[in-house]
């Protein structure tokens, strides 16, 4: 069976999450496979965004490994409290760079993202997980994209 999105592009970015969440919530529902929930979460992401890069990384051992993603190809580890991955992973917090070439110890896995948000996998207290997105325009995401991506990791937490 095919699986399709419902979009619609006209809308505000925070009503298009209200109405892709709930499909991604489907889709993932009832599906016991970590890697194709993850999968189908990015594939979600970047088709109803466009974003430059989206994707997972999963904490293993003492080290953030490159889970699946959409986008060019990506840093495979990252060490915790390194970059914008690694300090969300460590601080436990969604972070939110309006531009990377302001943070502080930014791991440039591609010159042309300029703007970057993170969003830590939260299960029983842990991050087992992050969610970073990318993008190729500086200062592109905002409270409607942490909120919403807050909300998606939260579900994304019950695939761990």
């Amino acid at each position: 069976m095919a699986e399709e999105l419902h979009l619609d592009t006209t809308l505000t970015k925070a009503e298009q999450y209200h109405q892709l969440l709930p499909q991604i919530e489907a889709l993932t529902t009832g599906e016991p496979d970590l890697v194709a929930n993850l999968a189908n979460t990015v594939a979600a992401l970047r088709q109803a965004f466009g974003f430059f890069w989206v994707g997972f990384y999963l904490v293993k051992d003492e080290e953030l490994v490159l889970g699946p993603f959409q986008g060019p190809i990506a840093c495979t580890r990252i060490r915790r409290g390194k970059g914008v991955c690694g300090s969300s992973w460590a601080q436990a917090t969604t972070l939110l760079v309006p531009d990377v070439e302001q943070f502080p110890g930014h791991i440039a896995c591609s010159s042309e993202s300029k703007s970057e948000i993170v969003v830590p996998v939260l299960k029983d207290g842990q991050v087992v997980a992050v969610l970073d997105v990318d993008s190729d325009q500086l200062n592109d995401f905002d409270h409607n994209d942490q909120q919403a991506l807050e909300q998606l990791m939260a579900l994304a937490a019950r695939w761990f």
